[in-house]
This record gives C-alpha cells, structure tokens and sequence, in this order.
C-alpha cells in the first residue's frame, strides 16, 4: 500500500540526487470524477502541477525534466476531451514560453508531430529555438509519444543511412541507437515518477529507463506538488544503484 508522505522530507545531499526526473503525470481525470467537475477540470488543474514541479525542480538539483502530456494512444479518448487537451498545450505555448525562457529553462517536445495541429507543431518549433541557447532546466515534454514508437523511428533513421552506405550495420551500437531516439544527447532518466496509483510504465521511455529507479504515488496528479517532489527525490536518495554490478565498501 502507497502512502502519501505527511510532511517535507529533507533533500538528500547532492551527490545522491537525480539529475533528470521522468513524470507520468497519471489521475486528471479522476481527479475531476471525484469533485463532480468535468474530466476536462483535472487537465487544466493538471498544468498548473506542471507548472509547479517546473519551478520546484532545479531547487532540488534537476537539471533535466520530461513530463509525459500525451500518448500515442490517448488519440483513443473522447474527441472532445482531445480537443481540449490540444488547446490547453496552444494556449499554454502562447501564454508561458517568454516566462520560462525569462527564468532560462529550455524547452524540447519529444514524439511524432505528423497528427498535431499545423499550429501546434508551429508554436512547439517556436518555443524550442527561442529557448535553445538556455543553459537553465531543460523541460522535454513528450506530446504524442509512445516509446516503442520512438524505438521504431530510431531504428528506420538508421536503416535508412545503412541503405545509404553511409552506416555499416557492425557500427549500430547502443550509442547510436540512443543518439537515434527523440531524446538524443539527452541524458537517460535517473529517477521515473508516476501520480494516480497505477504500477506501469504505459509506453514512456522504454530503451531510457533500463536502470532508472521508478517511484509510484497514489497522489492524483492535479495534487501532486512541491512536498511531493520532495519527498520522491528523497526517496531516490535513499536507493544504492549498482547497475549490475557489485557495490564494495
């Protein structure tokens, strides 16, 4: 049983911190079900969790943060509910790109953008070149994404300089392969957070966070705030990470 944490945890001192925070920011919609408002309610509570963990981050040492807004499979959900997660990413890349550049955090969009609005992919070209020379939090937001579809883009790009000759297939190697992904020169994720309850991955990040420690809260997403983020960076500082090897003292 998950339980939420009943106070601010002290930070783990800096060497035991996580460097790049992944979110799976689970529970909007019943977040909503259960205040009788819309489900549309929770989505717009949503951001301003987001908007908060953003400005909380690099207080606790986070240089990288990627917060998973939409899934290749949420293009499953009610055509209305989509509409209004569409226009909540417009308004919010028109409204808070100045304010986030202005405090040099730099902003990135991982997935396909072949299904998004024209100008929706537009403004996310946008908010990534007037942002590209901050050196502060670098925010990715993963909007249609799913990761085995990032695997797959990953794998054609290759293919396609290997048909080119451009590639030996022997020179393929996980550097490469990691360069190939959206995240590109990103760093993989240390520490994988997911709000709502639920134990899963859901198709984020999939080759990224082969040794990244996971985190799960039952704290809906539209309540997930500062002492949350505390208290999951608190608990990545408590964890030995080995991968696959053997600590010695």
């Amino acid at each position: 049983m998950l339980h939420r944490h009943p106070g601010p945890v002290p930070a783990p001192p800096a060497s035991r911190r996580p460097f790049h925070v992944a979110v799976i920011m689970d529970g909007n919609g019943r977040w909503a079900t259960a205040r009788s408002l819309p489900r549309t309610a929770g989505h717009v509570r949503g951001v301003e969790s987001a908007k908060e963990i953003i400005r909380t981050a690099p207080d606790l040492g986070i240089t990288h943060l990627t917060l998973f807004a939409f899934s290749t499979e949420n293009w499953r959900r009610p055509r209305a509910e989509v509409s209004v997660l569409m226009t909540l990413l417009r308004s919010h890349l028109e409204s808070e790109v100045q304010e986030l550049a202005g405090r040099g955090v730099r902003l990135s969009f991982l997935g396909g953008r072949d299904r998004l609005p024209a100008d929706i992919v537009d403004l996310m070209a946008r908010a990534e070149a007037d942002t590209a020379g901050n050196e502060g939090l670098h925010v990715a937001v993963a909007v249609d994404y799913g990761g085995s579809r990032d695997i797959v883009q990953a794998m054609q790009g290759l293919a396609r300089q290997a048909a080119a000759g451009t590639l030996a297939p022997e020179d393929i190697d996980e550097d490469r392969v990691a360069a190939a992904l959206w995240t590109g020169t990103m760093p993989d994720p240390d520490l994988l957070i997911r709000t709502g309850g639920e134990q899963r991955v859901s198709n984020f990040l999939l080759w990224q966070c082969a040794y990244a420690e996971f985190v799960f809260r039952d704290t809906l997403w539209p309540a997930f705030d500062r002492a949350e983020l505390e208290h999951c960076v608190a608990q990545f500082g408590r964890r030995e990470r080995r991968f696959g090897a053997v600590l010695t003292s």
